[in-house]
């Protein structure tokens, strides 16, 4: 890639009024990299139902509202065109001109209990890339040299880039669950940009069984990415039709890939003896219990319940070799960048199948 002159200021797109789905562009001034930094001119970024969450403070737990001109993003990927002090040559093995991928964990501490016994995303001292840290809905962004990801060269940026978040996160879940290679599990949300990717691990690198549950529109999907059974949102009785597919055992784990209520209410009653319920999706506003998580609903058929919160660096990388080998190929809408405000629409609307994925000229 020949690296253009690094300008001194650039486009972005901010958060200009955070609880709303508003969206303004302005120009901004081009960061240096700090120590231990490199400065990505990015392509390409996803866009994340995360982002939307940060963008309209929908999350009770995250304890400060973002910032008014926060910019939001945490798929991107694009070439390094400067280093910043302390990285020797051959110490990070990054050059000028390599293609990386920035996260939804833009940096951890790596010293305390949590990075220490490999649970990144619990780090006491995470930043988290579009919220209080500069995301990736902008052209140039600047990240920590030893925390961003390579991208392999068979791997195109518009493809990568929803496996920065969207596939880490479906595959650090489906580790979580515990399934071993024949069992079924159930997929809720399944045609969503997590969904329809955990879909595809589960079936073709995991040799799991699917049963995706999503809306009528998207079965078609889920089908296409390796569910073996679909069953619609719209239709009743899902609880038979999965008791029924699993011989009356119950699935093995259900990855819940939404944040409805009433798919974590249903995740519980879903399990067989030993099963894991696993919790993906994001909950939005005031946190409420799982009314099915009774103390009994565990104890007699020694069911457990899971957290699974995106996934931690070396994931990544696994995440990278399988869409190297082609066992992942994400289903994207390549849109222009301007057309950020119009994709949250659509998105708050739940019209979206898998991602759309901005292309940053």
């Amino acid at each position: 890639m020949a690296i253009k002159k690094i300008p001194s200021s650039h486009t972005a797109m901010v958060y200009d009024n955070p609880g709303q789905i508003s969206i303004k562009r302005v120009n901004i001034s081009t960061p240096q990299p700090e120590y231990g930094q490199v400065l990505v001119r990015l392509t390409h970024v996803g866009v994340c139902h995360s982002d939307h969450g940060i963008m309209t403070n929908a999350w009770a737990r995250y304890p400060r509202p973002t910032p008014v001109n926060q910019i939001g993003g945490h798929e991107g990927v694009g070439h390094v065109v400067q280093l910043g002090h302390g990285i020797k040559k051959g110490q990070l093995s990054l050059k000028v001109g390599d293609r990386v991928g920035i996260k939804f964990v833009h940096d951890i501490c790596r010293l305390c209990a949590a990075c220490l016994s490999g649970a990144e995303s619990c780090c006491a001292e995470m930043e988290i890339s579009g919220y209080f840290t500069p995301g990736c809905f902008q052209e140039y962004c600047v990240a920590p040299a030893d925390y961003v990801t390579r991208i392999p060269d068979e791997v195109t940026s518009s493809l990568a880039a929803p496996l920065l978040c969207a596939g880490l996160s479906a595959y650090s879940a489906l580790k979580k669950s515990r399934a071993t290679p024949g069992s079924w599990i159930v997929i809720l949300g399944a045609g969503g940009g997590v969904g329809h990717l955990m879909c595809q691990i589960a079936s073709r690198a995991l040799g799991l069984r699917v049963i995706g549950v999503d809306v009528q529109e998207k079965g078609g999907l889920i089908k296409e990415c390796g569910a073996e059974v679909f069953l619609a949102l719209e239709q009743g009785d899902r609880m038979h039709a999965i008791y029924r597919q699993t011989e009356g055992l119950g699935a093995a784990a259900v990855l819940v890939c939404t944040g409805e209520d009433s798919a974590f209410t249903e995740a519980i009653e879903m399990l067989r003896f030993n099963g894991v319920a696993v919790v993906v999706g994001v909950q939005e506003g005031t946190e409420r219990p799982i009314s099915s998580a009774c103390p009994n609903a565990f104890l007699f058929k020694q069911t457990s319940i899971v957290g699974s919160s995106v996934g931690t660096y070396r994931e990544s990388v696994e995440v990278m070799e399988l869409a190297r080998r082609g066992i992942l190929q994400p289903c994207v809408n390549l849109e222009p960048l301007e057309n950020l405000q119009n994709v949250f629409e659509r998105m708050e609307a739940g019209t979206l199948k898998g991602k759309v994925v901005l292309n940053i000229p």
